[in-house]
């Protein structure tokens, strides 16, 4: 297994897993993609009920293209194995909304296969020495609702859980 940076010509590779894994898991589904547009969800008796959007491949591969090329403040890795094939990858940034530039970990996307052999560790590890080698100092990221696997995987490397987000209706 090695983490490299990934390049522009690997986005429809990248688009073909994320959009995959939440159309198969849509409980991966949080805020952020409601906001972009890749996801979308109803409240069916006070449960949010997410899916991926009818144009989500295309949103998120503006997405992602963005994130590819715009290295001053955003990386993202992908994990391959000895013979090349995709296993998973990571998106961060850095965010300039705050009091000071803070770090978001946006996508950490192992596939079934290979979880429990230590990408997720390595991506999200690549992720927070690219955030701290950038001097910042506060690393966020989240997570949908009901993703609690990954809600285990982070607290149990070091992530605390900080706040709820809401959504009217």
């Amino acid at each position: 297994m090695k983490i490299v940076v990934a390049e522009l010509s690997d986005a429809p590779q990248l688009a073909d897993l994320f959009i995959g894994h939440i159309t198969e898991h849509p409980e991966y589904i949080s805020h952020g993609e409601i906001q972009m547009g890749v996801g979308e969800g109803s409240v069916i008796d006070g449960v949010l009920v997410a899916r991926p959007t009818s144009d989500a491949r295309e949103k998120w591969m503006e997405y992602i293209t963005l994130h590819i090329t715009n290295e001053s403040i955003a990386e993202v890795w992908k994990v391959v194995s000895d013979d090349g094939a995709l296993q998973g990858f990571c998106v961060a940034d850095i965010e300039e909304d705050g009091d000071a530039p803070f770090g978001m970990v946006c996508d950490v996307l192992v596939k079934a296969d290979y979880r429990g052999h230590g990408a997720g560790e390595a991506l999200l590890r690549t992720a927070i020495d690219w955030l701290r080698s950038r001097g910042v100092k506060d690393i966020y990221l989240e997570s949908g609702k009901n993703n609690h696997a990954a809600h285990r995987f982070f607290q149990k490397r070091g992530f605390t859980h900080v706040s709820e987000i809401y959504k009217l209706g």
